[in-house]
């Protein structure tokens, strides 16, 4: 249990105490950084540049890291490599090991435990990339991977093969090459731009790939992947805002896994996103020890709509190399989806899918609200539990009145 939802004489605080606790909205405060002029902190290069990248400054500013974690980082010099900006940083919690900022970012000696049921590219990416950087997966659109570095890095991330340089994965997009193909596959209609993480281009570098895609005739709408409004809220600029609106309809979609990382200054720069016309979507990975909890999951998404963000997907945590340690499992999933049906508004509640491994692509999972389907009729359990009859023919005109007894009250 993360010790922000404990009180200070040490117990759990009640359900509906802990829930409030998580929707509350922080400032990430300046912490160690607290000497640092408001010049520089509120300048996302400063971030960038004073980010925690090694284990002896990782080591001076946490003191409870444990020996696991302190391998990890020593290890991550040659993997994934390490690295979180101060910002985030400041929402880690020194005294909890189970933090679920802290099991995020900081490396573990797990990582370096492979299963046999996981890859390196679990989502089978490079198996359907036609030009170096580019992902073709869906008829009509594509995955646009334009760098290979983060704000600050996943434990988890999908793409670890890739980012940062792990594993000399060499990556080297070629935007010629890969506008080239769009251009070319008029079935084409929606550009992901992704990686790494676009917004860490420079404005005018990332204007000029938007301005090439745009001039796209088949292309209807574009999007963006990032995670730099949580690492890096600094980076969210009102010059950057009034750029991305030059190419509507664009859409964001960001990655929260829990509450703690909507912070005041996360809030604020998501509203002017939001205030652009940029809709805004989420997407969260089910995590153990983050976000595998219904009172967690409802906070968040609850706290997402007040952020002026659409809960989207909860991904299964994909069968990466090293995650086992931060998978929870698709029963509890469910558990943690069948909280949120029925019990929080609609816009509220994500699709849980998983990535198919090996690419077979995002399939959605869901509680079992259908019980039975026949020539005449739909059984279907509502959030209750309760269970009710819709009548149905096979041309789809009702045959019969239903039944008014036929509802039964908490089936398990």
């Amino acid at each position: 249990m993360s010790r922000d939802f404990v009180e200070v004489g040490g117990e759990e605080p009640p359900p509906d105490q802990r829930f409030q606790q998580l929707k509350a909205f922080h400032s990430a405060g300046r912490g160690p950084w607290a000497g640092v002029p408001d010049v520089d902190w509120n300048d996302w290069k400063w971030q960038l540049k004073h980010r925690v990248t090694t284990v002896e400054r990782l080591e001076e500013l946490l003191p409870t890291l444990t020996p696991t974690e302190r391998a990890g980082a020593i290890l991550s010099r040659t993997k994934l490599a390490m690295a979180i900006t101060p910002h985030y940083f400041n929402l880690i919690d020194a005294d909890d090991e189970h933090c679920p900022i802290r099991w995020q970012m900081i490396p573990r000696q797990e990582e370096t435990h492979t299963a046999s049921w996981e890859m390196s590219d679990p989502c089978g990416e490079d198996e359907h990339s036609p030009v170096p950087g580019l992902v073709h997966r869906y008829p009509d659109r594509v995955l646009f991977l334009v760098t290979d570095r983060c704000a600050a890095y996943c434990r988890y991330c999908t793409r670890s093969r890739l980012v940062s340089n792990a594993s000399g994965y060499d990556f080297h997009p070629e935007f010629d090459r890969q506008i080239d193909y769009i251009a070319k596959h008029p079935e084409i209609r929606d550009v992901l731009l992704s990686g790494g993480d676009p917004l860490l281009f420079s404005d005018e570098k990332l204007e000029y790939l938007l301005s090439r895609l745009r001039a796209i005739k088949h292309i209807e709408f574009l999007r963006i992947g990032t995670r730099i409004p949580l690492f890096l809220p600094q980076r969210i600029t009102p010059e950057l805002c009034a750029m991305l609106r030059q190419f509507h309809p664009l859409f964001i979609s960001i990655h929260t896994n829990h509450p703690r990382e909507l912070t005041t200054e996360v809030r604020d720069a998501l509203g002017r996103l939001a205030d652009a016309g940029i809709p805004l979507g989420n997407q969260s990975v089910l995590l153990k020890h983050v976000n595998d909890d219904p009172i967690v999951m409802k906070a968040l998404v609850q706290k997402l709509l007040m952020c002026r963000v659409r809960p989207y997907y909860v991904y299964q945590c994909d069968l990466i190399a090293g995650s086992a340690h931060l998978r929870s499992s698709v029963r509890r999933g469910l558990d943690v989806m069948k909280s949120l049906r029925g019990h929080t508004t609609g816009y509220a509640v994500p699709q849980y899918v998983i990535d198919a491994p090996g690419g077979g692509g995002k399939v959605p999972v869901n509680p079992e609200y259908v019980l039975s389907r026949n020539a005449d009729r739909v059984v279907i359990r509502n959030f209750e539990g309760k269970v009710f009859e819709y009548i149905e023919g096979a041309d789809g005109h009702p045959r019969f009145k239903p039944s008014e007894n036929f509802h039964v009250p908490e089936l398990g």
